[in-house]
């Protein structure tokens, strides 16, 4: 090939790898933001460590594993029933994420993150959400990126390099596992509330069990409920296509964070939707470009530098690579590799497992977008159920749940009076309360209690009910029940603002 149709060639290579280039410092605080989230679940996971990963919890480990157990799974939280051992995971997996946070030993603490956090979702699947496949394939992702490179404890002593910006199968493929989020859901929006009525965000909205007040102000206004529908629909179907222009990639790059950045405020404001808000914006960090990057570190790094001399002033020790908006940092090196045969084959096999892994977790994310013939069949999904990149991205999809209604625990005591368990005792009554949503002492026991109605899961039943009647018990303040029903009053939500029901469900019972 003449050297023209060669240099034809690099010139095209080079313009077509720019969507997949990042900027190592957004990597940085993308990685630290993780880490912040990590933190952030351990926390709330911890105040239900023994309801939810013990045997005296709603899930013994006898029962996961007779019932919600994937043979291809694993899980060092299941390795004991008791309390104090899954007290120790959670302080491994704290110590990991504070690891990676610093980013010492970056690559490891990026490992065992994600082994941790595998292994916690693994022991209770019951209490699981779309916001922990997306945590978890960061983590996944993140194992092969450059994250640690700058202002971490790694960075120190590197050499300084002339650029921010790095490329790499591995960039690829974060740069994918963003679109697919958003283009999934998007297709997997089919019914017609999404494509042509335009009620999905009424019916959401109509969900008393996720209404934040924000949405509840939202909810009288059909017309703007209906217009938000399918800029909704349209947002997560078209917006991505904004990731993989090569040209002007910064501004459509920036377009993309800064709507999706809006788009997850307005969820948050109006849903109850746990830490997945939280993870989409560290996500969508890790895609800030070079410009907006310069831009934030003159914005904001000589006030970081200020902070971080008063504390010193006051005797604490800051290391620099705590700071993390220092711009005279560099990014991005280079060891120097040997240039034996051995040395060059091992980037070109990692690249091509890479491709492989991004290959399929794209194939993974067909289904229930093309026909059947053209999905993964069971045989290949081991690696997808023992690495757990399986994911799937159908929030409110194919269409949002019609049946809404809230719970009582209905505590009949040794004379006779009917007490609530959800409300501390009170008298029992079947009045919705002002505020379903409250009812639930976090976003895990909201998806516990979703998934408690499901006829296919009503083995949950019966352990769930002997739990919150042995919880009752434990306090000498409460009367001894002699009998303990789970009752759900029932609702369904129909068109123009009209209601189905309540009606009164028990859907457990339990004695002492």
């Amino acid at each position: 090939m003449h050297s023209s149709g060669i240099q034809v060639l690099t010139q095209l290579a080079a313009v077509l790898r720019r969507p997949f280039v990042l900027d190592v410092r957004a990597m940085a605080l993308l990685r630290m933001a993780v880490a912040v989230i990590l933190l952030t679940d351990l926390a709330i996971r911890s105040t239900d460590l023994e309801a939810h990963y013990t045997n005296l919890g709603v899930l013994p480990l006898h029962v996961l594993f007779e019932r919600a157990w994937n043979p291809y799974q694993f899980s060092l939280h299941t390795s004991s029933g008791i309390w104090e051992i899954q007290a120790l995971l959670f302080l491994l997996a704290a110590a990991l994420a504070v690891g990676l946070l610093l980013g010492w030993r970056t690559r490891w603490m990026t490992v065992g993150s994600w082994l941790m956090l595998v292994s916690l979702q693994n022991r209770n699947p019951m209490i699981a959400q779309g916001g922990d496949d997306l945590l978890r394939m960061l983590l996944f992702w993140g194992i092969f990126l450059p994250w640690g490179r700058v202002w971490s404890a790694d960075a120190q002593g590197q050499p300084a390099l002339r650029q921010y910006s790095h490329f790499s199968v591995a960039t690829v493929a974060f740069v994918v596992q963003i679109a697919l989020v958003y283009v999934c859901t998007a297709f997997l929006k089919n019914a017609p509330e999404w494509t042509t009525e335009g009620t999905a965000i009424y019916y959401a909205l109509s969900l008393d069990q996720v209404l934040m007040p924000v949405g509840r102000l939202l909810y009288p206004h059909y017309e703007l409920m209906r217009w938000l529908t399918h800029l909704t629909y349209y947002t997560e179907l078209l917006l991505p296509v904004l990731l993989f222009i090569p040209v002007a990639t910064n501004f459509f790059r920036l377009v993309f964070v800064v709507v999706m950045f809006g788009f997850h405020i307005g969820i948050s404001l109006t849903l109850f939707v746990g830490l997945f808000f939280l993870i989409s914006f560290a996500a969508l960090v890790g895609l800030l470009p070079t410009p907006a990057m310069n831009w934030l570190g003159t914005k904001f790094g000589p006030g970081v530098r200020r902070v971080a001399a008063y504390l010193r002033e006051w005797g604490q020790r800051l290391p620099g690579w705590l700071v993390p908006l220092q711009v005279q940092m560099q990014v991005q090196w280079h060891p120097r590799i040997p240039a034996h045969p051995q040395f060059r084959l091992l980037p070109v096999l990692r690249n091509t497992v890479l491709l492989v892994l991004l290959a399929y977790t794209v194939w993974w994310n067909l289904d229930g977008i093309v026909t059947p013939r053209y999905t993964m069949h069971q045989p290949l999904r081991w690696f997808g159920y023992l690495f757990r990149t399986d994911q799937h991205w159908g929030m409110f999809a194919p269409a949002v749940f019609k049946d809404d209604g809230w719970y009582i625990l209905e505590g009949r005591t040794n004379d006779g009076r009917l007490v609530d368990l959800y409300r501390g005792g009170r008298p029992v009554t079947y009045a919705k309360p002002a505020s379903v949503m409250a009812l639930h002492k976090n976003d895990r026991w909201r998806k516990y209690s979703e998934n408690y109605l499901f006829i296919d899961n009503e083995w949950m039943r019966p352990y769930y009910c002997n739990y919150m009647r042995r919880i009752w018990e434990k306090d000498p303040s409460h009367k001894p029940l002699r009998h303990l029903d789970v009752v759900y009053m029932k609702e369904v939500s129909l068109p123009n603002y009209q209601v189905e029901g309540p009606t009164r469900q028990v859907l457990c019972g339990c004695e002492p």
